[in-house]
């Protein structure tokens, strides 16, 4: 094992003072050090591929080398700036990435894990980028190693981590809001409403588990779900998809993670302005699955951008009292719409996770 705190010391060694990237499980000591440490600069940024081109930004401004950190399934989105932008054949400019092996061949993981863990080394193979594995303190030299052709050669290189690599701190708390309203009260509001046959698409983490889980132990019948396991920020583009060519309600539950990786969906679900298509974001400002930290979202207006987008109608839940009066409204209205639900850092306990994934596919489709 090595110390998140004990690896960014030796980064900054080598003059690596520059983060940006999107935060995982399996890397969440070292994103909750970096912005704990305030000698260094660290940008949390929507998607993988806007961290990898930030990055190649950083070094044409400062010609220092950046460190980039994802998840492994985030390579799908970091490709095209790394092979486009940052490969030595086009720009040849040098990049650090810090990568969460999910998926690994030494772990047990879920399904959506296991296939990009499988190939994620043949991925960077293919990239042309040189990339080691680091398990305890000694490994350094081999990173070392890397930063050094990195410095030399121009080009990037990759570190990749597995779970449970770095030492727990205890001392990690998650960042709350003021927010009293939980994602659970609000999932068990919605369900005891929705009509028989409609159709719920959640997104990947707390959202889809605690679905399932509240579904099960209260036995809700109504409505039918398919699970995003995996495919973080395209929730609603699939929801919008589906609609197309179905009636009756179709129902994603968003999360502001999600939300935010990839907002050209909402132009395109807008622009389709099918009736049938409802939209809601769990918005507690947090990646709360992967360790709290902040997504910024509170920044923007979300209300006047839905609209911009071509929704027809923006509504808002801010607290227990409002939930049954404007869920109902929600459900009852004409879509596009958009409903915004504001709630705490707060998941249930011992959350089951979704296994039969053909089974959940078939089941959905009937």
């Amino acid at each position: 094992m090595i110390r998140a705190k004990e690896l960014i010391h030796f980064l900054k060694k080598k003059k690596i003072n520059f983060f940006t990237g999107v935060p995982d499980s399996v890397t969440k000591e070292f994103s909750n050090e970096l912005e704990k440490n305030n000698s260094i600069k660290n940008i949390i940024t929507a998607n993988e591929g806007s961290s990898v081109a930030m990055a190649a930004g950083y070094y044409l401004a400062q010609k220092k080398i950046p460190c980039v950190y994802m998840q492994n399934s985030g390579l799908g989105n970091a490709i095209n700036p790394l092979s486009s932008i940052c490969h030595k054949k086009v720009y040849s400019i040098p990049v650090l990435i810090m990568i969460g092996w999910r998926g690994s061949p030494s772990s047990n993981d879920e399904p959506q894990h296991e296939v990009m863990g499988k190939i994620t080394k043949k991925i960077l193979t293919l990239l042309k980028i040189k990339h080691c594995v680091i398990k305890n303190k000694n490994d350094l030299k081999k990173l070392n190693n890397l930063i050094i052709h990195c410095k030399k050669k121009n080009e990037p290189i990759g570190c990749l981590v597995e779970r449970n690599i770095f030492e727990k701190n205890d001392n990690i708390t998650k960042k709350n809001n003021s927010f009293k309203l939980t994602r659970s009260e609000f999932i068990k509001n919605l369900l005891l409403h929705i009509k028989k046959n409609s159709k719920i698409i959640s997104t990947t983490g707390y959202t889809s588990r605690e679905l399932m889980q509240i579904r099960s132990a209260l036995k809700l019948k109504n409505g039918r779900d398919f699970y995003m396991v995996g495919g973080m920020g395209h929730a609603s583009i699939l929801a919008s998809g589906y609609s197309l060519y179905r009636n009756n309600p179709i129902i994603c539950i968003d999360g502001d993670g999600s939300f935010l990786m990839h907002l050209g969906s909402l132009h395109t679900n807008g622009r389709i302005k099918n009736k049938n298509f409802k939209h809601i974001l769990i918005n507690n400002y947090s990646h709360e699955s992967v360790g709290g930290q902040k997504t910024n979202i509170e920044t923007i207006n979300i209300k006047k951008l839905i609209l911009s987008f071509g929704y027809k109608k923006y509504l808002l839940i801010k607290s227990k009292s409002q939930l049954k009066k404007i869920t109902k409204k929600f459900l009852n209205l004409a879509g596009p719409i958009f409903l915004e639900v504001r709630v705490k850092n707060h998941s249930l306990k011992n959350l089951m996770r979704p296994k039969d994934l053909i089974k959940i596919k078939k089941k959905f489709m009937i």
